[in-house]
């Protein structure tokens, strides 16, 4: 059944207001996927705060150019699923990626994360990254590490002036 005019305008504008609403959006494709993975992928998505769409491509490509986000031309191209989120992009990633190694039915298609438009090999590579506070320790960590190492060698510098004089001392007693 055909969409009226009317409702392709509407779908447009639905598609315009997730595409301006989120950092971060993923691509992928499915075919076979049943009403229940379909579910199951829908509810991982939105407890991440984000929002899963199966799209028609001629008007997500229209949503895209509005929004003003770079077009994935060939990711627009047989059945689309829409995945948008507002806060964790790599979150969104990893939830898809994670689905299409689950199911031979989908695909990654492409992301467009901030505003740069990603193939799917990137879309996994960001998605094997660890979590954002995971990175924040690490890179405290990293930061911290050199400052530890060298309270460590002034304390056994200390340590070892410490040793010396007490045997001094003791040497200067005995004598």
């Amino acid at each position: 059944m055909a969409l009226s005019k009317s409702r392709k305008q509407a779908l447009v504008a639905q598609y315009h207001e997730l595409l301006a609403n989120s950092k971060g959006v993923v691509l992928a494709g499915f075919t076979g996927l049943t009403v229940k993975e379909q579910e199951e992928l829908r509810r991982k998505v939105r407890e991440l705060g984000g929002e899963f769409h199966v799209v028609k491509n001629t008007l997500a490509k229209l949503a895209f150019q509005q929004a003003g986000m770079p077009v994935p031309e060939d990711a627009l191209l047989g059945t689309t699923i829409l995945g948008c989120v507002s806060d964790d992009m790599l979150a969104l990633a990893k939830t898809i990626v994670e689905a299409a190694k689950q199911s031979e039915c989908i695909s990654v298609k492409a992301g467009v994360f901030d505003g740069v438009l990603y193939g799917p090999k990137q879309v996994e590579q960001l998605a094997a990254l660890p979590p954002l506070p995971v990175m924040r320790a690490q890179l405290l960590g990293l930061l911290q590490a050199p400052a530890s190492r060298l309270a460590s060698a002034l304390a056994g510098s200390v340590r070892q002036l410490a040793t010396v004089v007490k045997a001094y001392s003791e040497a200067g007693a005995a004598a």
